[in-house]
């Protein structure tokens, strides 16, 4: 069969507006709901219990947009759209910026990893290494004298162990002052000098400009291993928790029933709060979720709670919206009303 030259030119005008529509990224990121994975598969206590019910990992799904992803998120209900430049600062590239939610990702886990053996009355030990460096601003002193990376071991001579120990140093400081940093990098250890400077969006705060997690060495016995792939980000530090703590305790924290939930937890055991609670409660309810926990803030009039509850009257459902601030608080639920 013959085709003309003008059927030819619309096939080929036709497939380029359709690969830029499917292709091109504009300057937003688009966030939806995701699944409510079950943890029994992610989480593996040797010689755990088991569970009738499942603990659930509940996440969103969200990338840069495209033009047909953006047009649709103007239709859908639960899409939302942000400005690239508030979910990653400038000069913070895609892979600067997906190697730092995973590194969250990894703190959480130990985070929930030591809450939930020490609830359990379990063997742990905790080494502290100094922290890393999660992300340097664009436009403040450590810009320039600091990478994505590097793991902070001293300030002015004082050992760091725990991020909160060179923050509360830095604390102490006055802009223009400086702090010495022993810092470890692939090329060996270096010291560098940065002054403090105040914070473009916050002139009452100074700082050197870096985001920081701790680096802990967590050994637990019994062995407990987390496979989570590259799923990134904080907001899974509660239910980690609880999953790992029903396979260290005989009792049947589910019940057999469906329970999900969300909260960056830390090491204390308090519930923080996470982004996008509306999309996760969806997420939940469409996975068959009859619980659903959502951090409370202390009862806050903006609360990831509050948020939870207009959610779930919005889409009707019957799953429960619970409100914790801490660990203890979801045990107690669970062991009162699973």
């Amino acid at each position: 069969m013959q085709i003309n030259k003008r059927t030819l030119i619309i096939v080929m005008i036709t497939a380029v507006i359709t690969a830029v529509l499917f292709s091109y990224q504009l300057p937003y990121y688009v966030y939806k709901p995701g699944s409510a994975d079950a943890l029994d598969p992610v989480i593996e206590v040797e010689d755990g219990y088991a569970s009738d019910g499942d603990m659930h990992l509940v996440t969103i799904r969200g990338g840069q947009a495209t033009i047909v992803q953006w047009a649709l998120a103007q239709l859908r209900p639960f899409h939302e759209l942000i400005p690239i430049e508030e979910v990653r600062p400038e000069g913070v590239s895609e892979e600067e910026y997906f190697h730092a939610q995973l590194q969250m990702m990894e703190s959480s886990q130990e985070a929930a990893k030591v809450v939930a053996y020490e609830a359990a009355g379990k063997e742990i030990d905790i080494q502290y290494e100094g922290v890393y460096v999660v992300q340097v601003m664009d436009d403040m002193p450590a810009q320039d004298r600091l990478q994505s990376g590097d793991r902070i071991v001293e300030v002015d001579g004082e050992p760091v162990e725990e991020s909160s120990d060179l923050i509360d140093y830095v604390e102490t400081k006055k802009s223009g002052e400086s702090v010495s940093l022993t810092i470890e990098r692939e090329d060996g250890t270096l010291t560098r000098e940065v002054e403090l400077a105040p914070f473009p969006d916050d002139k009452e705060r100074v700082g050197i400009g870096i985001s920081l997690v701790t680096d802990r060495s967590v050994e637990v016995n019994p062995e407990v291993s987390v496979e989570s792939g590259d799923i990134g980000g904080p907001s899974a530090g509660l239910m980690f928790s609880l999953e790992i703590y029903d396979q260290l305790t005989e009792e049947d924290l589910t019940d057999g029933e469906e329970i999900a939930g969300t909260g960056e937890i830390n090491y204390d055991g308090k519930v923080g709060r996470i982004g996008g609670i509306d999309k996760k409660v969806v997420a939940a309810d469409d996975s068959g979720a009859s619980v659903f926990f959502a951090p409370n803030e202390e009862g806050a009039e903006d609360s990831n709670y509050k948020q939870a509850v207009e959610t779930a009257e919005e889409i009707g459902t019957d799953m429960e919206i619970v409100p914790v601030d801490t660990f203890e608080e979801a045990v107690e639920y669970l062991h009162n009303n699973a």
